[in-house]
């Protein structure tokens, strides 16, 4: 059985991949600002709101396309991502 792109659900796939990287991103710098206490809460969790929106907005438009291509040039990596019932 061959499989193509619309097999896989390349958006949910990659939202949840540069979601995770972003939310990352936003933790590691909360533990920057949780390590020096020059630092008020509005500037720490503001901070990491910000670089998580910014990294949401770099990440969106280059994830997907990768997640994509990876998916349409491998059909065993699409067999696996593949979300079964749909």
């Amino acid at each position: 059985m061959t499989t193509s792109s619309e097999d896989v659900p390349v958006g949910l796939i990659s939202a949840v991949i540069y979601a995770s990287i972003a939310a990352t991103a936003a933790g590691l710098f909360l533990i920057a600002t949780f390590s020096s206490d020059r630092y008020g809460s509005v500037e720490r969790f503001g901070g990491a709101a910000w670089v998580f929106l910014l990294s949401m907005i770099i990440l969106m438009p280059t994830v997907t396309p990768i997640v994509r291509r990876l998916s349409i040039r491998s059909p065993e990596v699409s067999q696996k991502l593949r979300i079964e019932g749909e």
